[in-house]
């Protein structure tokens, strides 16, 4: 039996991410494998950095991102620190810990090896 696929029509302009931490920090999961694959699941949304209170996060799962618009400050524990723009691409491996910040704001495309809404 076929299986369909799933469409977000225009998702980067009309889902909007929940806040998740701070004032300033927005993350939401648009759709996720876990009820077709809870063993191996994976999740995708988006995350949004605006201007205020850096983000410190410590990933528990393998991510993979992608900066769509504006400038994300990426920092992590080995002193290594990049300023994303679109199109820039990022591996953040499990157990690595990174600081999010942007001087006005960045949003990105992500998808983690995790089900959905246990960022």
């Amino acid at each position: 039996m076929a299986t369909p696929f799933t469409y977000h029509a225009k998702a980067r302009s009309t889902f909007k991410p929940p806040l998740m931490a701070n004032e300033n920090a927005f993350l939401g999961d648009i759709d996720s494998s876990d009820k077709r694959n809870p063993e191996k699941p994976i999740s995708a949304g988006f995350y949004r950095q605006e201007k205020g209170t850096p983000l410190i996060y410590e990933y528990t799962y393998d991510e993979m991102g992608i900066v769509l618009e504006g400038e994300l400050e990426i920092a992590d524990e080995t002193g290594q620190k990049v300023l994303g723009t679109p199109g820039d691409v990022f591996y953040f491996p499990r157990g690595t810990k990174v600081t999010f910040s942007s001087a006005s704001y960045g949003l990105a495309f992500y998808t983690g090896q995790r089900a959905k809404g246990a960022a």
